[in-house]
């Protein structure tokens, strides 16, 4: 075989200076017309973004084309946390081969400049190995451990022949120290079906760990279980709730009517803790996922107290196109000390983006906002009970 040296080099230069290029690109804030959360110009982390020597073989001799060795599809729903001064993120990378695994990508502002670390997280397994692992939720608790708790998916065991998409969700639970060394902790026992979207709340309850959950049916379908749910563990090494009680039930005609589930874990504010959580419902052109923010009492954060109508974030224009469409999914975030939010969502299971606002603007957005009261003509009361506030202020527009 004679390959031309020049080909090996001029791909390797081309290459490397893309990617230079994009990993180092300026992010900037959009204007937001809400006043709730201001966008960003682009996504954060892209499968472009991923390390050129965990895609290319970079030797020459054995890859004279400088082809792609290893691909990969997507970079999306990442876990978010602020460590040693730079904004990690927990990264659900995809494969072309559609296996996900977790790698860390860390930034010096949280909005741009995102860089992988040199290597991906090398997850150790339980007795049964996962097949495929995604979505962690990070969790700085209070006994000193930084958690992680992921979806991990294997086989149904109790497909029928011939059936190679069944699968069964639980709740994998691993944690550390300093994002390198991770220890693995049994998977979450339940008595409620499946788990999917489970987060550790970040303090004990009466000596106990405190876990939002997401029971459900089926591995896709909550069936008759569904809405977020709560419970406790008497301990962290064997995890097992064995009473869940619903924080926030899927209900008919809303965003959340199909499924919904807790996005990262709460922020304490000294009105309640701040939630954020994913809901489903239908269309025609297939299920659309959104967010919603919440609040839940401090001394009781299992009840809901303050819940704004509709979704806070939705899939707009780039965002709505991707492997699943039509979605945005969140399970990270980070308060900076200066009350500043970072709000680290996926669009359509393919890209990372970022939305910034401040506690005190979610804080009011949850305080003051209209509540979803349900029917189309309470809805439309609302909206009159605001233009007969305003008539005195008309002449402002």
């Amino acid at each position: 075989m004679n390959v031309p040296t020049s080909l090996f080099e001029e791909r390797l230069e081309l290459i490397k200076q893309k990617h230079q290029n994009l990993i180092t690109r300026e992010n900037n804030e959009l204007f937001s017309d809400n006043g709730i959360y201001n966008r960003y110009e682009f996504p954060i982390l892209t499968r472009d973004h991923i390390p050129l020597h965990w895609r290319y073989d970079l030797n020459q001799e054995s890859n004279p084309y400088f082809m792609e060795r290893i691909g990969f599809n997507a970079t999306f729903n990442a876990g978010a946390i602020k460590f040693n001064g730079k904004y990690i993120l927990v990264v659900r990378v995809e494969g072309n081969d559609r296996k996900s695994f977790f790698a860390i990508a860390e930034s010096p502002n949280g909005v741009d400049n995102f860089k992988f670390w040199n290597r991906p997280i090398m997850l150790p397994q339980t007795e049964k190995p996962d097949t495929n692992v995604y979505d962690m939720r990070l969790t700085q608790h209070d006994d000193g451990w930084i958690y992680g708790v992921f979806c991990t998916e294997r086989k149904d065991p109790n497909a029928p022949d011939g059936d190679t998409s069944s699968a069964v969700a639980a709740a994998g639970i691993a944690r550390t120290k300093d994002l390198v060394e991770w220890e693995r902790l049994p998977d979450l026992i339940s008595t409620s079906g499946q788990q999917r979207n489970v987060v550790l709340f970040p303090h004990l309850i009466d000596g106990k760990y405190a876990f939002y959950t997401r029971p459900q049916d089926g591995f896709i379908d909550t069936g008759k279980g569904g809405g977020i749910g709560f419970g406790l563990s008497d301990s962290i090494e064997q995890p097992e709730v064995k009473e869940e009680v619903i924080v926030d039930a899927k209900t008919y005609h809303t965003i959340y009517e199909v499924k919904n589930g807790l996005g990262p874990a709460p922020i304490r504010t000294e009105h309640g803790w701040l939630q954020l959580a994913h809901g489903v419902r239908n269309t025609a052109a297939g299920l659309r996922y959104t967010l919603y923010v919440f609040m839940t009492d401090l001394e009781k954060p299992w009840i809901v107290t303050h819940k704004p109508h509709g979704h806070f974030i939705a899939p707009l224009k780039d965002e709505r196109v991707g492997d699943v469409s039509n979605v945005v999914f969140s399970n990270g975030w980070i308060k900076d000390d200066d009350g500043t939010v970072f709000i680290y969502y996926a669009s359509s299971d393919t890209r990372m983006h970022v939305a910034t606002t401040t506690i005190d603007k979610l804080v009011d957005y949850c305080l003051n906002s209209h509540q979803d009261q349900l029917h189309s003509h309470i809805s439309v009361q609302a909206i009159n009970e605001l233009v007969d506030l305003n008539q005195e202020f008309l002449n402002l527009l």
